[in-house]
């Protein structure tokens, strides 16, 4: 089967079937630099609902994770853990630079 029969992926601007994105609302909105990456944090709303987007920028590069509102109270508690299980166990080495 050649590979041009294979329907495009949802959200494909070839796809007449994709819808176009909602429009949101920023509740708020806030930003940290740590190292060499900024973290934007955005409460918005939509259509749909409440999330929390989280995107990572560095150098002009862009990865973007949403947590539905929903979630976000066992996203904090799952936090939390990790924050404690860090300031409970000692670094193996000291930190680099080239660390992600």
């Amino acid at each position: 089967m050649p590979s041009n029969d294979n329907p495009p992926l949802r959200g494909s601007s070839e796809n007449p079937l994709s819808r176009p994105p909602a429009p949101e609302d920023t509740i708020q909105s806030g930003q940290i630099q740590i190292e060499r990456k900024m973290f934007i944090f955005s409460l918005k709303e939509n259509p749909r609902g409440r999330f929390l987007r989280i995107t990572e920028d560095v150098g002009g590069r862009r990865d973007t994770i949403i947590v539905p509102a929903p979630g976000l109270e066992e996203f904090k508690r799952m936090l939390d853990e990790v924050l404690k299980a860090d300031a409970a166990t000692p670094m193996k080495s000291p930190p680099s630079l080239s660390q992600p």
